[in-house]
């Protein structure tokens, strides 16, 4: 486990997407807690459209209700949030639903604006990795 763990902790220092498979979540979250990482988790389970993602990921992030529902919003609320951290965050898309139709057409953008804000992070020396979980 110590290994799986240490392995994980690379993986996360990178930033970016992280491939987490079903049943390593936990451990994932431990790593990213070992290195001073704030892990948020976003329930996307009941999430019908890329709005209900976006509200989603606020909510888990703890940022304030005047969050638009567009992708710059969905930027704007994660590069804020991570400027204030002083080591990094692990963001866990839980449930996001890839069969859903209202969402499934999104999900690649959402996805490609995380990316971009954790390219913002590791420009501004910090860490964002963020994984899509079952």
């Amino acid at each position: 486990m110590a290994g799986t763990q240490m392995a994980w902790q690379e993986q996360l220092q990178r930033g970016g997407p992280l491939v987490v498979q079903p049943g390593e979540a936990e451990t994932v979250q431990k790593a990213a807690q070992a290195l001073g990482y704030v892990v948020f988790e976003a329930d996307c389970a009941r999430a019908k459209s890329k709005s209900a993602v976006l509200r989603a990921i606020a909510n888990a992030v703890d940022y304030p209700e005047y969050f638009g529902s567009d992708l710059d919003a969905l930027l704007d609320c994660l590069t804020t949030t991570m400027a204030e951290q002083s080591h990094g965050a692990l963001l866990l898309l839980r449930g996001l639903n890839l069969d859903e139709p209202g969402l499934a057409p999104h999900v690649p953008d959402i996805l490609d604006t995380c990316f971009d804000a954790a390219e913002h992070a590791r420009d501004e020396n910090r860490v964002l990795a963020y994984a899509s979980l079952p």
